[in-house]
C-alpha cells in the first residue's frame, strides 16, 4: 500500500494547480514517496468503493512497478515519472478499449517530444522507444467492480531500471520531472476526451498513431501463448487497434492479450 503522503511537495502542489479542479482534466491527484505498485494502489481503491475516475496517483519510488505477464522491478528515487490515472469506460464499448495503451504512448510520446525534445518511437502495444531502448513502459488494467480501467506508466528521466532501457539524461536531454508529469496528463486527458467522445478511436488517433509507430512496416516475430510463433511484416492497425501481421500465407490479427512477446524477427 501507499504510504507516507507529501502532498506539500512543490511539484505535487504544482501539478494539481495545473491539472484538477473545475475545468480541469482531472479530479484528483496524490503523490507519494514511495508504493509498491501506484497501478495496484488505484485498483485496491476501486475494489474498496472508492470512484477512482479522473484519479491521478504518482509516487517518487516504485517497488514493485507491474508490467505486462506478471513483470515487476523497482525505481530509485526521483528516477521515474511513475504514475497511475483511473479511467472511467462505462461509455465506451468494451472492444474499444485496446486503444487506451496506445493512445497513452501517443501522449507521452508527445510530451517527450514537448518537454525533453526527444523523438520517440512507439513499440506496439505498450512500449515507448529511442531506437532500440525502452524509455518508457505503459500497464492498462480493469478495475473493480465499476467500469474504469487503470492506466499506469512509467518514464525513465535519470536511470533506467534494465539494460534494455535508456532515460532522458542518459540521452543527453535531462528534463524536469513535475514540467514532464503535467504534459504526460495534459496530452493524455486530451487523448482520452476525444476518444470518449468518438466512442473509440477518431482519425486523428489512429493516424497519430501510425505515424508514431516503429512496428508498423517492419517484420516482427510475436510469441503466443502455448509456445506458438508467428512471424511476418506488421502491416497495419485496425479499428480495434489491434495489429495486423501478414506471414506471407495469410494476415493474421492479433490483440495485446494475445501477445507474450513482440520482437524484430531475425535477418
Amino acid at each position: 500500500m501507499a504510504r507516507k503522503d507529501i502532498r506539500n511537495r512543490p511539484h505535487a502542489t504544482t501539478l494539481r494547480h495545473s491539472l484538477t479542479g473545475p475545468g480541469r482534466p482531472w479530479r484528483r491527484l496524490d503523490v507519494v514517496e514511495e508504493t509498491g505498485s501506484t497501478n495496484a494502489d488505484l485498483l485496491a481503491r476501486a475494489a474498496a468503493g472508492e470512484d477512482i475516475d479522473g484519479a491521478v496517483l504518482s509516487a517518487e519510488s516504485q517497488t514493485a512497478g507491474r508490467g505486462r505477464h506478471g513483470r515487476s522491478w523497482s525505481t530509485p528515487p526521483g528516477s521515474q515519472v511513475a504514475l497511475s490515472a483511473g479511467v472511467g469506460v462505462g461509455g465506451v464499448p468494451s472492444d474499444a478499449w485496446g486503444w487506451l495503451p496506445l493512445l497513452t504512448g501517443v501522449a507521452v510520446v508527445d510530451a517527450v517530444a514537448e518537454v525533453a525534445g526527444v523523438t520517440a518511437g512507439l513499440k506496439w502495444p505498450n512500449d515507448v522507444l529511442v531506437g532500440a531502448w525502452k524509455l518508457a513502459g505503459i500497464l492498462v488494467e480493469v478495475a473493480a467492480p465499476k467500469p474504469v480501467v487503470v492506466i499506469g506508466l512509467g518514464l525513465n528521466v535519470t536511470e533506467a531500471p534494465d539494460p534494455a532501457a535508456t532515460s532522458l539524461l542518459m540521452l543527453d536531454a535531462p528534463a524536469d520531472r513535475t514540467k514532464l508529469a503535467e504534459a504526460v496528463l495534459r496530452h493524455l486527458a486530451a487523448r482520452i476526451a476525444s476518444w470518449r467522445a468518438a466512442a473509440g478511436a477518431d482519425a486523428a488517433l489512429a493516424a497519430d498513431y501510425r505515424s508514431r509507430s516503429v512496428t508498423i512496416g517492419n517484420r516482427v516475430r510475436a510469441s503466443l501463448p502455448g509456445d506458438r510463433a508467428v512471424e511476418g511484416v506488421a502491416t497495419d492497425i485496425d479499428e480495434l487497434g489491434r495489429l495486423r501481421i501478414d506471414t506471407g500465407e495469410e494476415v493474421l490479427t492479433v490483440s495485446a492479450g494475445d501477445i507474450t512477446h513482440l520482437r524484430p524477427a531475425s535477418p
